[in-house]
């Protein structure tokens, strides 16, 4: 099917151009979310009508997704969930979430402009795309923790694997010693 886009849409093409589709994606996408017209000689003429003020609304509208991309790129935000020990998460991360997080920080984010490139399924430092307009994105990073006061640790640059690692070893340390006393003392009173 052919049809005329009538915004910028990703690996497709730009406002105005007439692309070639497969008919379920400009059925069930395209032409519902009002990014296309069907390509024919009315709606042709249709949209040439319409076209200095779609530019002009999408002009406006990349402006303001330019400003809010500005403050929003590299923000930080912290997220706590459960996790274990070697800091796998008892679930995943969604959109869902990362939205609510910039949205309860006083940013306008809608969960269908968050894109995740993976599921984020354990613990750390996340960088995750906004795509604010087809032609505007930022990055924020997610801080995913177990309490606040390891999220401040991983701010400062340390991983939860190493934080683990230095409490065992100073575990292990600790047994050692207590085993190296309990020598020293059974071999005094063996004289």
């Amino acid at each position: 099917m052919q049809v005329i886009l009538l915004e910028r849409v990703a690996k497709l093409g730009q406002m105005g151009e007439v692309v070639k589709v497969k008919d379920g994606y400009a059925r069930n996408f395209l032409l519902p979310q009002g990014k296309a017209l069907r390509a024919n000689a009315a709606n042709i003429a249709k949209f040439e009508g319409e076209k200095a003020q779609r530019e002009a609304r999408n002009l406006e509208t990349r402006k303001e997704a330019a400003a809010l991309a500005e403050t929003l790129d590299g923000q930080v935000f912290v997220l706590i969930r459960s996790a274990s020990d070697g800091g796998a998460l008892y679930g995943s991360v969604t959109t869902r979430d990362a939205a609510d997080a910039a949205t309860a920080n006083g940013f306008s984010v809608d969960k269908r402009q968050v894109v995740l490139t993976a599921p984020i399924k354990d613990l750390g430092i996340h960088d995750v795309t906004v795509v604010l307009h087809p032609e505007v994105s930022a990055t924020i990073q997610l801080n995913i923790a177990r309490s606040p006061e390891e999220a401040e640790l991983q701010a400062a640059g340390k991983s939860i694997q190493e934080l683990a690692a230095e409490a065992e070893a100073a575990a292990d340390f600790e047994i050692a010693e207590l085993f190296d006393e309990m020598g020293a003392a059974q071999d005094g009173e063996d004289l």
